[in-house]
Formats: structure tokens, sequence, C-alpha cells
């Protein structure tokens, strides 16, 4: 048999990392018949097996995990080298994969990617948005946007819009009837909805005054792991939740939510575009990071 070929190598990628052939079927645009031909004789090719499927589920085998973490940066490269081509002509083309939290994708999508999609029609922009941190490069990702402290050190970080904040929250008639608290003690007597982080930890909510750090354990019924549930059900008068302000914004607008502690609320340094410091960045990502630096 020939060797594998670039479209044969792409589908097993996107199989790897969506852990789905569903999903990356229709990712690439095929059936998922024609996908699972693509990888067994993918397999046959190299010699190896690459995938441990079952009806459920598609895990990585040992080569199969090997083959992931070289093949990630390789056609990254790749594809920066082809829009550079591209864009030599007067054009940028290509995909432009960005990973990030919800609220970091929510803060583009009001920002910087209306623009760029108007003015670099080519460009297939890739969102993807998950609570965890990822390997941007291990993952195929040109670029990631996190909270500054969580971008890794060996990172170059573009910072992405102002300051942020976390604000306690809850609905005018949750404090009419349970009253308002002054101090993050006084959560301790209040239901508070609670955040489950993705690694599976409860999320300790942490506040400061005049230097002064505390992090309360706070008590609560309900826990979710979306913030944006939390906002709505902090709406709906189901206790206080402590989320980020642009979450919650809509909502204070117009009254339905109103803001409690909001001294021990103080701004701290926001979102950060990241990537690699030691690799090309390919024509779309700079073309990016030049629209967040004007906005």
């Amino acid at each position: 048999m020939g060797k594998p070929t670039l479209n044969d190598l792409r589908a097993f990628q996107a199989v790897a990392e969506h852990r789905s052939f569903r999903r990356a079927a229709d990712l690439l645009g095929v059936s998922r018949s024609s996908l699972s031909h693509t990888l067994r004789a993918l397999e046959q090719r190299l010699g190896a097996r690459l995938l441990h499927r079952t009806t459920r589920s598609v895990s990585l085998t040992e080569s199969g995990e090997r083959l992931l973490l070289r093949l990630g940066p390789l056609l990254s490269d790749l594809e920066s080298i082809l829009e550079e081509a591209s864009s030599a002509e007067g054009k940028i083309t290509g995909k432009l994969r960005i990973n990030g939290s919800e609220g970091a994708v929510r803060v583009l999508l009001q920002t910087v990617v209306p623009t760029f999609l108007a003015r670099y029609d080519g460009v297939e922009l890739d969102l993807v948005a998950e609570g965890k941190l990822v390997d941007i490069v291990g993952q195929g990702f040109d670029a990631g946007v996190r909270l500054r402290e969580a971008v890794p050190q060996d990172m170059v970080a573009i910072p992405v819009g102002n300051a942020m904040r976390f604000l306690a929250v809850a609905s005018p008639d949750y404090l009419h009837r349970y009253g308002v608290p002054k101090a993050p003690e006084d959560l301790a007597s209040h239901q508070c909805i609670r955040q489950r982080l993705p690694s599976g930890k409860l999320y300790r909510w942490e506040f400061q005054h005049n230097g002064h750090d505390v992090a309360v354990n706070v008590p609560g019924a309900l826990t979710l792991d979306s913030s944006q549930l939390m906002v709505e059900a902090a709406a709906d008068g189901l206790g206080i939740a402590y989320v980020p302000e642009l979450y919650a914004q809509a909502y204070l607008d117009d009254g339905r939510l109103v803001a409690v502690l909001e001294a021990w609320c103080p701004p701290f340094p926001g979102l950060c575009l990241y990537y690699p410091n030691n690799r090309h960045v390919p024509p779309s990502l700079r073309a990016f990071i030049e629209l967040l630096r004007s906005a």
C-alpha cells in the first residue's frame, strides 16, 4: 500500500481530537462510514492500530497517542505554510483555530470576530469553547484565550479587552426575602449557587478588600458548571451567584439582578490571547492579533 495522504492524516486528527466519528465526520463534511473506512485503511498502511472503537466511545491506542502528539504541530505548520503562500498574493486564507473558555469566546464574538470575518472572508475561523485548559500546540490550535493568570509562561500573551471582575449577584426578590450580605462571612446564612470547576472541584468564592483576601466555601443547595446558567438561576430567585460581570451585565442593566458585596469585588487583569513564541505565526493569526490591538 502507498503512504498515507494528507486527507488521511487530517481525518485521524479530527477523530482523535473529538473522540467521536460523528463529530469528526460533521467537521470534515463526510459520512461516518466513509470516515471509518479511511481510518481503517490508514491503520493498515501504517501497520498499527490507532484507535479503540466501541459502539459508544472512541479512544486512542498508545500508537495513536504518539501519532497525534507529533501530528498536530506538523499539520498546523503546514496550514501556516499554505496560508503564507496565499497571503503573498494579497489574500489571507486557511483555517484559524482558537481555543478558550466559554466566557473568552463570548468576548471574542462580541468584539473582534464580526470585523475579522467581514474583512478576511477567505479565513475559516474555528472557535472551540471548553472549560478545561488544554495544550494548544498538542491539540493543533493556533492560539488560546484565557485569563492572564492561566496563560503558560512560555507563551506570547496579547491582552484582550479591559480588566475584568467577578460579581456576587442576586434577584431583588431574593434580597427582599433574605436580606443583603454586607461582608463575605454573611454568605454563610444565604443560599449560594455554587460552581463546579472542570476539574470537578467546587469553586471557593474569592474576595478582596483593602488588601485583605478572603476565600469562602459557600453553602448552597444548587451547584452548576456554567456561568450563564448560574446567572439565570440567580435571576429566578434561587440564590446568590458569583460570576464574571460580563455574564450578568444585561441582567444588571434591566434590574433582574442586583450586585452585592461590590466593595469586595475589585477588577483584575483580564483575558489574553496567547500562542507559542517559538513557532511561525500564520498570516491569519497575525491579522487577528492586529484587530485585537486596534480594538
